[in-house]
């Protein structure tokens, strides 16, 4: 995945943390966003694994959160959250929260990435969250707030993973 996805990487992990905020204060905003991202990035990782899919989404783009923002409850937007919302790609966001809620699914999702980059990555927080971690994203890694959005495509993601549906969800 060589084409520069950052936009879009960068909208769905917004989209995640303003979904399901963080309740703490500053250093608990950056864990949120830190697990958000790495979430996000592991999930593009398996998503536009070669440089055609990423240089296609980065053509036709993502599609946007609107079905998301109806699951999350969003009613109105104003022209600027409407503007960076067009960025969000449902599907990262829909595997994101399925590894968010599960840290095993997502240490099975990092194993699967990097034997296709060849690069080391350093998702601990997302695989192996501590008490510190999970303490700061109460929201963001409850399986029962993610499960409207994680259900929309984990069958998908539990396909490519070769993982059983029953043991994962």
């Amino acid at each position: 995945m060589s084409t520069d996805l950052s936009p879009v990487l960068a909208a769905t992990a917004r989209w995640l943390n303003r979904s399901y905020p963080s309740s703490g204060g500053a250093f608990d905003r950056v864990l949120a966003e830190t697990q958000a991202q790495q979430a996000v990035t592991v999930a593009a990782r398996l998503r536009y694994s070669t440089e055609m899919d990423a240089t296609l989404v980065a053509l036709a783009g993502p599609g946007g959160s609107a079905r998301l923002d109806r699951l999350a409850g969003v009613e109105t937007l104003s022209d600027d959250e409407y503007a960076w919302r067009t960025w969000v790609d449902e599907v990262l966001a829909s595997w994101a929260c399925c590894l968010l809620a599960d840290p095993d699914l997502a240490t099975e999702a990092v194993a699967a990435t990097e034997h296709g980059t060849g690069m080391p990555a350093e998702f601990r927080r997302l695989t192996d969250p501590g008490t510190r971690e999970r303490a700061a994203t109460p929201l963001l890694r409850h399986p029962d707030l993610l499960h409207p959005v994680a259900e929309l495509h984990r069958e998908q993601l539990l396909g490519l993973l070769g993982v059983e549906g029953a043991a994962a969800a």
